[in-house]
């Protein structure tokens, strides 16, 4: 879920969806049915903005590899699930860094930064449908009110230095 936006500001959320929740749960049932084609494509010719995220899972700490769009605002980096929390963004969190491998590029680290509600959440939000190849542009225009209210998003900092 979401946090509530801190008091005194200003922050509106608007409510969360009960269709775009079970339409956004079943779009990504279906995407990771299909990621054995996608990942066949994406590894010789890309697709869109698509990188690959591998997270240690947070009970087994075996790797857990998650397609997934990367977003670029103001020239930083974000990764998030529309829906709120799922298994990816709870394990990312609790590693506290990932290894995100962009097509071409050999793989780095990054750390998540949850974004609050605020000015840099909007406009992660907005480069969803901007940024994502259709279907997903248009799934998550659609549904733009449920992901303010509860979408999960990270900006990607590299990790830090002991």
């Amino acid at each position: 879920m979401a946090s509530a936006p801190a008091r005194g500001s200003g922050l509106r959320l608007p409510p969360m969806s009960r269709f775009w929740s079970v339409a956004l749960r079943w779009f990504y049932r279906f995407l990771v049915f299909s990621d054995p084609l996608v990942r066949a494509w994406y590894r010789p010719f890309g697709l869109g903005n698509t990188v690959d995220l591998v997270v240690r899972g947070r009970r087994t700490g075996r790797p857990r590899p998650v397609l997934l769009g990367l977003l670029r605002v103001d020239g930083r980096m974000y990764l998030g699930h529309p829906n709120g929390d799922v298994a990816w963004t709870r394990n990312f969190e609790a590693a506290g860094e990932g290894e995100l491998d962009i097509r071409g590029l050999p793989p780095f680290l990054v750390r998540p930064i949850r974004l609050p509600p605020g000015p840099e959440r909007q406009a992660v939000i907005r480069a969803t449908w901007r940024q994502h190849p259709f279907p997903g542009s248009l799934m998550y225009y659609l549904s733009r009110g449920h992901i303010r209210a509860v979408g999960t998003f990270f900006r990607l900092e590299p990790p830090a230095t002991s």
